[in-house]
């Protein structure tokens, strides 16, 4: 499993951006774009005190073309070569004045959102759960993280284990994940933990799956609207009561156990084919780049395990050596799709020649 930072790092970090960001709804119309001859881009904000300038991170730029119907490709061919021509696209569509939700992190934009993003927060989150997971009998927290889409909150229980093989033994643990800028849903899933090699397997059913969907805030379209801390806190605290009771199905005996089964089977599917062709055909299904492939190859050879169980393990194992943490989190999310493949499947993967 991918190593991440400390619980007490992460505390930190979320206590920090508690008082460091910032969230704006406001009519399109209120921002404009400037872009300088660096390529360094900001959205200019027309708001109660006066404009006030953000910069722009990478992920709201790819946000912002989209709410613009420009291409991202062409959007960023613009800021390296033409600023002056992006910056008239950018601002003529602007002018249509449709309401976006602004997150704002250290003085620059991190999202650009619809005024219908449903805000569930990192540190309302952690500050809910955490105190929860840490009543699990005798809970370690494997690996958590926070990166610039997404927060992992990974933690393994080893009171419920299970011995796949003589000598191998999983145990039950739950991923919590939630991303504060669009980047997908909260999600809450199981985990197996193999013990042998530290692999992390992610479940590919999440137990709780929640949208960040909600009302429109305000039906003033001239007005900006800027969230306090506590405008959703109710709200939160219902639904976080929820995350307790999933938490708990997540990593119950039965939850458990049907997932170590499921993991279990997949030793009696032999790879009577080619390996190169089985992880090149699950390369190209599973959207996996050419160093990808070439590393979850090298684990299945070095395990020396030709079967299913072989192959899943190879890719969970690999995915500890992947740089981004966002990435290595989705092939252990691919070690949990891969049990759950058909048979019909597996067959296609096994005999690849």
């Amino acid at each position: 499993m991918k190593t991440g930072c400390t619980l007490q790092s992460l505390a930190q970090e979320l206590e920090r951006q508690q008082h460091a960001k910032k969230d704006l709804v406001l009519a399109s119309s209120l921002m404009r774009h400037s872009t300088d001859e660096q390529g360094q881009t900001q959205l200019l904000v027309n708001e109660q005190q006066g404009l006030t300038r953000y910069g722009v991170t990478p992920l709201a730029r790819q946000q912002l073309a989209e709410k613009l119907r420009i291409p991202f490709t062409y959007f960023e061919r613009m800021r390296q070569n033409e600023p002056a021509l992006l910056d008239r696209n950018v601002n003529t569509w602007l002018k249509s004045g449709e309401r976006r939700m602004l997150r704002t992190l250290d003085g620059k934009v991190r999202a650009v959102l619809s005024e219908r993003y449903r805000r569930l927060d990192n540190y309302a989150l952690a500050d809910s759960v955490l105190p929860l997971l840490q009543q699990l009998p005798h809970v370690q927290f494997m690996s958590v993280q926070l990166t610039d889409t997404r927060m992992y909150l990974k933690c393994v229980t080893p009171r419920l284990h299970y011995e796949v093989a003589p000598g191998d033994m999983v145990q039950a643990g739950v991923v919590i994940s939630n991303s504060e800028v669009g980047h997908g849903c909260l999600l809450v899933q199981p985990l197996l933990y193999r013990l042998i090699c530290r692999n992390g397997l992610i479940a590919s059913d999440p137990t709780l799956r929640k949208t960040h969907l909600g009302r429109v805030a305000v039906d003033d379209e001239a007005a900006l609207t800027v969230f306090q801390d506590d405008t959703l806190r109710a709200d939160d605290q219902a639904f976080f009561l929820k995350v307790r009771d999933v938490v708990q199905a997540a990593v119950s005996e039965v939850t458990f156990r049907q997932l170590a089964q499921k993991l279990q089977k997949t030793r009696g599917i032999p790879l009577t084919g080619n390996p190169v062709c089985t992880v090149e055909l699950l390369g190209q299904r599973f959207g996996l780049n050419e160093g990808e492939r070439s590393g979850v190859l090298c684990h299945l050879i070095q395990g020396g395990e030709l079967s299913g169980y072989g192959l899943v393990n190879a890719v969970t194992h690999y995915s500890a050596e992947v740089e981004d943490y966002d990435r290595a989190t989705d092939l252990e999310a691919l070690g949990g799709k891969l049990i759950e493949l058909p048979s019909r499947e597996w067959k296609q993967l096994a005999e690849a020649a």
